[in-house]
Formats: C-alpha cells, sequence, structure tokens
C-alpha cells in the first residue's frame, strides 16, 4: 500500500499551469468500446456500460449526497481487477476515509492515498511563516510537486480526487488555479488514468471552466421524498437520462435505474390466459390475452383481490409463475384467506409458482420500486403481476407523479408479454354514479372487469361486468359473483336486472 507524506514543503516546484497537455479525445473505437466499472452495476447500467477509459469525470452535490462513496465504489472496483488506483484527498484525513469505507464494507487495502489534508502541523507552518499569502503559495507548488511526483511514480489506471472545491480554497488566486486544475486534468490524462473528482458546487458558472474540460458530469441530489443520480454529460456515449433513485446503505451506494420505454410496435400473443371459471371466460370470450393490462375496479369487500388470484391459480396449474405485490393486507393474511376460498396458495408458494411481495409504506421510492419487480420478474418466468391496490400504491410509494410511474411499469411489464392486474378500490358503493377508477388511470387498460353491489329481494348481492376489453370483443350483460369455501362461483346473466349502472354526468374516468 501506498501513502505520501505531504507535510514537508519544498522549493523549484514544477508549476502544472506551465505543462501543455491536451486530452484525448480521439481514441480508437476498439478502445471506446471497453469501459471500467463503477463498481455499482446498476450505475453501469445506466452509463452503458461504466466510464470511458483515459478520461475525467466531475461528481457534483451538496456535502453529504454520496460523492466519496461514489468514488470509493470507483476505486475498489479497480484494485479489485488488479489496477493500480489512487485516492487523492485534500478534505478528510486518510485515516477518517478508511474508517468511513470500512463501515460499508469497502477495502481500501490496496488503493494508494496521497493525503494533501491539514492537521495541526499545518497551524502551526501558519504560525511561523512570515507571510500567510507567501505560506499559501508554497503550499499550493508543494501540492502541484507532489502529485506530479506520486503520479509518476505509481502510474495509476483509476484516480479519485476529493474535493476539487477544496483544492481550490487553498490557492490566494483563484485565476491561477483555474488554470492549474485544468492542466492537472489533463496532465492525469496523459499519464492514461481515467479520473474522478468531487464539487460541492451546484452553480453552473463557478464550474464552468471544470463543466467545460470534463468528459462526464454526475449529479447527486438530496431532497425530502429521497436521494436522486442524474447524467448530465457524457461524452462519446449514449446513457439513460433522467434523475435516478439512489439510497446510501450499509453496503455502500445503490442506484435504481428508471424504467425507460422505447416506441415498439408490440405483437400480444394470442395466447389467452383462463380464469378457469368456464362462465367468466364466456363473458371474456375466452379469458385475459397474455401481455395485456386489466384493472378489475370496485367498492371495498366486492371480491376484487379473489378475481385476480383466480387467474393465478390458473397459471400456476399450468407451471407459469405470477406474483402480487400487496400494500394493505398482511402476508399471512392473504394466504389465510386464500386457503379458505379453495386458491392452494401455499402450495403454489412451495412450487415456486407464486410470489407474494409484501411493500412496507413509504419505504420505496417509485424507481425502486419499479427495480424490485423488474428484477423479481426476470429472474423467474412470470406470467401475471397484480399490484393490489392502485389506492395503496399512491400511499406507500413517495411518488409525485404517480400516474405516470405507474403508467411507465405497466408499459414494460407489458413489453416483456406479462398480464398485468391493477386491483382498484372505488369510494362509492351503492350510489348512482359509477366510476372506473378515482385516479384517472382507465386510460392505460386494455380490459377493464367492474364489480358491484346491488339489491334484490331485501339482500345485498355483488355483480360482475366486463366494461372494455380491446382485443377481442365480449359478453355486455352483467352476472352474479358469489365468493364461496369452494371458490368463485359466477352466474347466469342477469338479464332481468335494471339500472344497476346509471350514469348522471360523466367524468374523467365515469362510464
Amino acid at each position: 500500500m501506498e501513502t505520501v507524506n505531504t507535510r514537508t514543503h519544498h522549493e523549484g516546484a514544477i508549476s502544472l499551469e506551465k505543462r501543455d497537455f491536451s486530452v484525448r479525445s480521439d481514441l480508437p473505437e476498439s478502445e471506446l468500446s471497453y469501459r471500467l466499472s463503477t463498481g455499482v452495476p446498476q450505475l453501469d447500467e445506466i452509463m452503458q456500460g461504466g466510464y470511458i477509459p483515459q478520461r475525467s469525470y466531475m461528481i457534483r452535490g451538496d456535502p453529504g449526497a454520496g460523492k466519496t462513496t461514489m468514488g470509493l465504489h470507483f476505486l475498489v472496483a479497480g484494485a479489485a481487477r488488479g489496477e493500480m488506483t489512487l485516492y487523492i484527498t485534500v478534505g478528510e484525513s486518510e485515516e477518517h476515509i478508511r474508517k468511513n469505507a470500512s463501515s460499508i464494507g469497502l477495502s481500501l487495502k490496496d488503493v494508494a492515498f496521497l493525503d494533501l489534508s491539514t492537521n495541526t502541523e499545518f497551524l502551526t507552518e501558519i504560525e511561523l511563516s512570515p507571510s500567510p499569502l507567501e505560506q499559501e503559495l508554497r503550499k499550493s507548488i508543494s501540492i502541484s510537486e507532489m502529485i506530479i511526483q506520486q503520479i509518476k511514480e505509481l502510474k495509476p489506471q483509476r484516480v479519485f480526487l476529493d474535493s476539487m472545491t477544496q483544492l481550490r480554497l487553498i490557492s490566494p488566486d483563484s485565476f491561477q488555479l483555474r488554470k492549474q486544475v485544468i492542466a492537472f486534468l489533463r496532465f492525469l490524462i496523459e499519464q492514461e488514468a481515467t479520473v474522478l473528482f468531487t464539487s460541492e458546487s451546484i452553480d453552473d458558472s463557478a464550474e464552468n471552466d471544470l463543466l467545460v474540460v470534463c468528459d462526464g458530469v454526475i449529479n447527486l441530489r438530496s431532497a425530502k421524498v429521497g436521494r436522486t443520480i442524474s447524467i448530465t454529460k457524457f461524452r462519446g456515449s449514449d446513457f439513460s437520462s433522467g434523475e435516478h433513485d439512489m439510497q446510501l446503505t450499509g453496503e455502500g451506494l445503490q442506484v435504481f435505474p428508471r424504467l425507460l420505454l422505447q416506441t415498439v410496435d408490440l405483437e400480444f400473443e394470442h395466447e389467452v390466459i383462463s380464469s378457469g371459471i368456464p362462465e367468466l371466460d364466456e363473458m371474456l370470450h375466452g379469458g385475459l390475452n397474455r401481455g395485456t393490462i386489466t384493472i378489475i375496479t370496485g367498492p371495498s369487500g366486492v371480491g376484487k383481490t379473489t378475481l385476480g388470484l383466480q387467474f393465478m391459480k390458473e397459471m400456476a396449474g399450468r407451471g407459469e409463475h405470477s406474483i402480487v405485490y400487496i400494500f394493505e393486507e398482511w402476508k399471512q393474511v392473504l394466504i389465510n384467506r386464500c386457503e379458505s376460498l379453495n386458491i392452494p396458495i401455499r402450495s403454489m408458494i412451495e412450487n415456486r409458482t407464486f410470489s407474494i411481495g409484501q411493500i412496507e409504506p413509504l419505504h420505496y421510492r417509485p424507481d425502486e420500486f419499479a427495480y424490485k419487480v423488474r428484477c423479481d420478474v426476470e429472474r423467474q418466468k412470470t406470467a401475471i403481476v397484480m399490484i393490489d391496490s392502485v389506492s395503496g400504491y399512491s400511499l406507500s410509494i413517495n411518488a409525485e407523479d404517480l400516474v405516470r410511474h405507474l403508467h411507465t411499469l405497466c408499459k414494460y411489464l407489458q413489453s416483456i408479454s406479462i398480464a398485468v392486474l391493477l386491483i382498484n378500490e372505488t369510494e362509492t358503493i351503492t350510489t348512482h354514479e359509477f366510476r372506473a377508477t378515482d385516479l384517472g388511470i382507465s386510460y392505460v387498460a386494455d380490459n377493464i372487469l367492474f364489480l358491484r353491489y346491488f339489491e334484490r329481494g331485501g339482500e345485498m348481492r355483488k355483480g360482475i361486468g366486463v366494461l372494455k376489453k380491446r382485443l377481442t370483443d365480449f359478453e355486455q350483460t352483467m352476472r352474479e359473483i358469489e365468493i364461496t369455501r369452494y371458490g368463485l362461483k359466477i352466474g347466469k346473466p342477469l338479464a332481468e336486472m335494471r339500472d344497476i349502472l346509471r350514469i348522471p354526468h360523466l367524468g374523467s374516468d365515469s362510464i
């Protein structure tokens, strides 16, 4: 391990701004195709594989945003590949950094350090110096010499400078330091190093020179609703735009890439997913098509979840996997309820044809939840994903734009031929106004099944109907539905019933 003591000043140091270096922006295509991992697999995905070698990248963000952690991942990933890595610290001491890295499980034993942080010796030097200005100038020159010497000796492939803001503060002349910093970055690139450096400034005007000279800009932001990461510049490469959810955990940085959908012509498979109930399949003219989005809507307690689980039960019988994400009900309660309705959910789980994801309130950000769903469905041959319920999703996920996030998630699942079931609870029970949803999401659905309460013979009964089916025709009448210990039972069309649906006016999602 390499550690450099920078406490002694040296006269006659070479000033970096006097050198003439140029950034290698014309690397061969074979070199551009090779990437250096960021140390965070999901960030590699956002950056189309990682950093382009022998270039410089700025990490911007307020204090505590995760800039240092991101640099640590970068160096540890390089050390794991046997590469020479160098951490240049201007703010925190090496000892402090190593302790912090160890606390999140990152070992820096193979990472070299150039410690430029100040200590009590530096305060003594200032007191003895005849001129504070002369002291700063000497320190700036000493730092330049030490950096050059260490880089030439180690020839590191990865360099992390933390932070550029602190390096600026120790210089009495901002113009000269600007020239020196730019020359320093060019010098590192000439030495065939890939450079990350941090900045605590989010003001473009203050960092304009660095924004121009660096090859990439990564922004880390902390807000009330959570942390995000975004890329606003990546020279020579495409990347996933927009803000992506991020967390700082006990294992370091975790990034959750946004689901970005491409405009494609979806070719729906003609395969139909049967409910296993002949009367319901008759209403749907066969069942639900694979790769479609279905809203099952109705008031509380009418049987929406049970109806969705019926389709999953049938897919389990065919050996295909389904997942339900529950936001309002405990997992064990759902299991017990299903067993009482002749849905063998325990055996489905044991046979790995069914999974339950219980989502804790306010635990996930939208991109984090979408990434969890994506990982879940890609690990298994998933046929159906059910969100139970949309209102629970809106309360549990820290989403500023619920409809947009839900739309993106559903369309992603649809694009990989997964059937999506959205359980939607309406506020109305017996009023005359019939509304498909209360959140304005009916436009995303290929199919809409609705359940209603109605009165007959002084008894509260339940009815089911099909409001929309995009790919085929469907039965226009309603039928009575019962939930029994043997499962769902659907009767004949309610031809004699009138005014089950009465429509006084149309709203955004009124039918």
